[in-house]
């Protein structure tokens, strides 16, 4: 096969995919939650897209399940944004430990 070999592309998916997890585990700021969330979702689309590229290049099953998960996260984003807002509105903070102590 041409072009790059798919130990690069799942070496890149890996170090994205742990950026993300040190992100999610270390921050307390919710959106940079958020973002770190986001990284591990396009870790799994570059693996998606790699091992159907790699796998199987006459269908397009990775396409469509990278376009899916795309769909999921963008709703995703839009209703925690909302929430961020809204709890940032109310308690001037967007600090996760702030975030429980909140009474609904």
């Amino acid at each position: 096969m041409n072009g790059i070999p798919l130990t690069h592309i799942l070496f890149v998916s890996t170090a994205l995919f742990f950026i993300g997890m040190y992100g999610l585990f270390s921050r307390r700021n919710m959106i940079t939650m958020l973002m770190s969330i986001e990284l591990i979702l396009n870790s799994v689309n570059i693996n998606f897209l790699a091992f159907n590229k790699y796998l199987y290049p006459e269908n397009l099953d990775g396409i469509f399940f990278t376009i899916f998960i795309i769909t999921i996260a963008a709703a995703e984003a839009a209703v925690a944004i909302a929430i961020i807002i809204n709890l940032y509105r109310s308690h001037q903070s967007i600090d996760v430990e702030d975030a429980g102590e909140l009474k609904f």
